[in-house]
């Protein structure tokens, strides 16, 4: 009996084309447009690495000064780590892995005659932040512990860099020269863009590109590279590169790896025990309490999902609602004509029942074909604002599950507006309609 219902449905679509064509449209339109919005929405507070985003925690000590200090206000403090910390964070053997790092920009000079000298950007860190945030290579390896403790000059290069200057030929092991030297290359990448951008939301940009070349923490400081990205200075720094190393200059992002989640509790204890210690040797002079986000707190905390993302959600589901009632008054309307079609059947022994589940499927077919039409006006919404910039690029695109709740959204909605449209129609009285044949 469905299939029946379902192939009436089909056949009234071309009973009043028009119509139907107006209903399929303004369903889709709305359907399109709040997909749309939800799809970046979804993809903007998606888990970046949901197998271990509660054993992977940013520290927070507040390190400012006690001027303007106001204990009971909002805490505007910088959530990075001077140097001083970070370097402590390193040695103090908490958690599984531990890894420091920075966003770095360098001067490549290309040994091919064809290409310019290029800035390049990338990440200054250290070893453990490769088996930390799980990150693939295709040739290669992260460089050693040796190289590690002796900064030595070897890099690591996204794909799309390496394609550039070597074409597709491995290149570990040849040299590229960086900042006026000879770096080995010691590993590429596998094209990795976690979603959003977690290990960097601060300076980087939550949905920015993949990084161009990643250099060993110890190498950037020999070789005294400037962090490119946010720094945030508290007091007077001694001039030179030491004396940077030296400020209270907040500068650098730490994570650290537990081996289960439920060692939350006893890194909290390290970093309580560690703030009690510097205030001892004259710093961290305001009594903030020391905090630990996982993944999730972490961009919550620093509002990747932003109030007005959430407000243009809310806003294109009020638009999808107006299209829903536009929807009902065009059934209500395509309906009213058949009220002789149905006083008939009904004249010769069809249910209510039956009645309100042949519309209800002629609905639903409506529904379908609004779901279709509105699926393809999401692709190219979503490829419009793509095309603003390469950061929503990466947000704005569609995976399997947002498919599949574009077409459950347009059928339910389809079938939500036809309610009323079908109750009506199961009202019709046959021997009113038969006496006016």
């Amino acid at each position: 009996m469905f299939s029946y219902y379902f192939m009436l449905g089909v056949r009234s679509l071309r009973r009043n084309p028009a119509l139907t064509a107006l209903m399929v449209l303004t369903l889709a339109i709305g359907v399109a447009a709040s997909v749309s919005t939800l799809t970046i929405l979804h993809v903007m507070s998606s888990n970046p690495i949901p197998q271990k985003s509660e054993r992977l925690f940013v520290p927070k000590i507040d390190n400012g000064p006690l001027e303007g200090f106001n204990p009971q206000g909002e805490d505007r403090s910088d959530p990075q780590s001077t140097y001083i910390d970070a370097a402590n964070f390193l040695k103090s053997g908490q958690g599984e892995r531990r890894t420091v790092l920075y966003s770095v920009s360098a001067p490549l000079e290309p040994e091919r005659k064809d290409l310019p000298v290029m800035a390049v950007k990338g990440l200054a860190l250290t070893r453990d932040f490769f088996p930390m945030m799980e990150v693939p290579f295709l040739h290669g390896q992260p460089w050693s512990e040796a190289d590690e403790r002796a900064g030595a000059d070897v890099v690591v290069l996204s794909l799309a860099l390496a394609e550039k200057l070597f074409g597709a030929a491995d290149p570990v092991g040849k040299r590229i020269r960086l900042m006026d030297a000879q770096f080995q290359v010691v590993g590429v990448l596998k094209p990795w863009r976690p979603v959003p951008k977690f290990y960097k939301l601060i300076g980087g940009g939550s949905f920015g590109v993949e990084e161009e070349i990643i250099l060993p923490f110890a190498t950037a400081l020999r070789h005294e590279t400037s962090p490119e990205g946010s720094v945030s200075c508290r007091g007077r720094a001694e001039p030179g590169w030491q004396g940077f190393l030296d400020s209270e200059c907040t500068w650098l992002q730490v994570f650290f790896e537990t081996r289960t989640g439920a060692d939350r509790a006893g890194l909290q204890d390290y970093l309580d025990n560690y703030a009690a210690e510097q205030r001892k040797l004259g710093r961290l002079k305001r009594k903030q309490p020391n905090r630990l986000f996982d993944v999730m707190q972490w961009l919550e905390f620093r509002k990747v999902v932003a109030n007005d993302s959430r407000l243009s959600a809310w806003l294109a589901f009020g638009f999808l609602l107006l299209c829903l009632v536009n929807t009902v008054g065009l059934l209500l309307a395509k309906f009213s004509v058949r009220a002789s079609e149905v006083g008939i059947r009904r004249a010769l022994g069809a249910s209510r029942r039956e009645i309100f589940r042949q519309f209800l499927t002629e609905t639903a077919v409506i529904g379908l074909a609004g779901g279709v039409l509105g699926l393809v006006l999401a692709f190219g919404a979503l490829a419009l604002i793509g095309m603003q910039s390469k950061q929503l690029k990466v947000a704005a695109h569609m995976d399997w599950q947002m498919l599949g709740l574009t077409v459950l959204m347009s059928l339910g909605a389809a079938m939500l507006a036809g309610l009323l449209p079908t109750w009506r129609a199961c009202q019709v009285t046959p021997a009113m309609q038969l006496k006016s044949q």
